[in-house]
């Protein structure tokens, strides 16, 4: 049963100096957007998502979801819904009334079956790239006809699965071509299947995140020697070929790259179906990786701002002609995870204060082992939940791992945190807390989804359990203790 409590108003992210209250609203209405998306595509306000966390923040403390976990992870569902509501009414401001769209969910951002339902019931499908991941949507009830395969190594097994069930499927390379041959010859399937190319448009900032390099391991590499004739003549050959995908953005690209790698796509669809002499190519896939702006609480860029960008710089992907399918992820929902955990001691090393607490590699692993990509912001809590005051004090801000670089954030200039305080981490609602790292058998800490509850004060939702010593041991093969012997 979801509990409610009153929390106190008035302590809204404005009051703190290392949280920026915004209340204007994106429209990313830009050139070329039409009046459409300004009226239908808005940004969430990030002022009220940053009010909202902080009264969850008191909440948690009131209900004592701190009481026996010094760690708990925080989803804001209402904001969840608004990002999902700024994706969809992004594009159907710029596509005419009736074209196919399909915005999957790349489930391997956060791959919890209550978020999976949530963006169901907001009318987001899930893109996989695992059988596990394939699980967790089927567990979440995603339709097949609403369920995207993506893998660079999908198994017979696989591929055999999700042509039985109608999933659509993009294969990766022209080996996996030769395997699908067998599979459509061997049993009819209802699935869409594409092919996904890597446009070699270049890399963004963080190289291992750039999968549109000249050497990624994604797609049949577009500009190498002969590849675009190879492609051609494979689609001509498999008439059963009706999509073209890619994946040329993520964290660190710029919008003008993830452009760039889509008018390419676009461009190879109109040649392949040239050659064709017909529509064969009718849906383009273009990925997610729209980026976040984890230093403020501002979700920028808006979808609204690309769906106008793409619509200046491939007109063509929005006349009707194709089907669309995107893949976003991180930009749906890291802006409304929140970690939050409890100052544990302090002590001062080296002239520097430094606070243990309860969240570091386990629930941050791309922040503790690639800072200068991954930083984080972090907010300061005092023992009721309310947000910390004081002249900032620069302090290294440590996790509960035994080694030396387990830290979410370095002489971070903050109100002196004291033993029993609570920091918060924003923006980890995707690829933080989702996917535990289980360093020194660290257990997974609790997720709950909150809302504004009816009386004024927020509701909470377990969304997955706190994981018990227990099922930790039976995990690491407790039950096959002398296996070895």
């Amino acid at each position: 049963m979801a509990a409610e409590t009153n929390a106190e108003t008035g302590t809204g992210a404005g009051t703190r100096a290392d949280t920026v209250a915004h209340t204007g609203v994106h429209t990313g209405a830009g050139e070329g957007a039409g009046s459409g998306a300004a009226a239908g595509a808005a940004a969430p306000a990030a002022g009220a998502g940053a009010r909202r966390r902080d009264l969850a923040v008191r909440a948690a403390v009131g209900q004592g979801l701190l009481d026996s976990e010094p760690l708990v992870c925080l989803l804001d569902t209402a904001g969840i819904r608004a990002s999902a509501a700024a994706l969809t009414g992004a594009f159907a401001a710029v596509l005419p009334p009736g074209t196919p769209v399909l915005h999957a969910f790349a489930v391997k951002a956060a791959p919890l079956v209550p978020v999976l339902r949530l963006l169901a019931d907001c009318g987001i499908g899930c893109e996989v790239a695992s059988a596990g991941e394939l699980a967790l949507a089927r567990a979440a009830g995603a339709l097949p006809e609403h369920t995207v395969l993506d893998s660079p190594a999908k198994t017979t097994a696989e591929l055999r699965e999700a042509l039985a069930l109608g999933i659509a499927v993009n294969a990766d390379n022209h080996q996996e071509l030769e395997r699908l041959d067998a599979l459509v010859a061997a049993a009819p399937t209802a699935s869409p299947i594409g092919v996904r190319v890597n446009p070699q448009t270049g890399a963004g900032t963080i190289g291992a995140l750039s999968t549109a390099t000249a050497t990624s391991k994604f797609g049949v590499a577009l500009r190498d020697p002969g590849a675009r004739a190879r492609l051609v003549r494979a689609f001509l050959d498999r008439p059963w070929l009706t999509r073209l995908h890619t994946h040329s953005g993520s964290q660190g690209v710029p919008l003008a790259l993830l452009v760039e790698g889509v008018r390419e796509l676009h461009a190879l669809a109109e040649e392949i179906n040239a050659a064709a002499g017909r529509r064969q190519v009718d849906t383009l896939d273009i990925g997610g990786g729209l980026p976040v702006d984890f230093t403020s609480d501002e979700e920028t860029p808006a979808f609204a701002r690309y769906a106008a960008a793409l619509r200046e710089a491939v007109p063509g992907l929005f006349d009707g002609s194709y089907g669309l399918v995107t893949e976003f992820g991180r930009s749906l929902l890291a802006k409304h995870g929140l970690v939050l955990a409890r100052v544990e001691y302090t002590k001062t090393a080296g002239g520097r204060p430094i606070a243990v607490t309860h969240a570091g590699v386990q629930v941050a692993t791309r922040t503790v082992y690639a800072p200068a990509s991954w930083p984080v912001r972090v907010l300061a809590y005092d023992a009721t939940g309310a947000p910390k005051t004081g002249d900032p004090v620069a302090q290294d801000v440590a996790g509960p791992a035994c080694f030396a670089g387990d830290l979410l954030a370095t002489a971070r200039e903050l109100p002196p945190l004291v033993p029993g305080d609570l920091v918060g981490v924003p923006d980890t609602g995707a690829y933080f807390f989702t996917a535990h790292y289980g360093y020194n058998s660290l257990p997974r800490p609790a997720v709950h989804g909150y809302a504004p509850a009816p009386d004024g004060g927020i509701r909470f939702t377990a969304a997955r359990p706190a994981q018990d010593l227990a099922a930790l041991v039976a995990e690491a093969g407790g039950a096959h203790r002398d296996a070895l012997l």
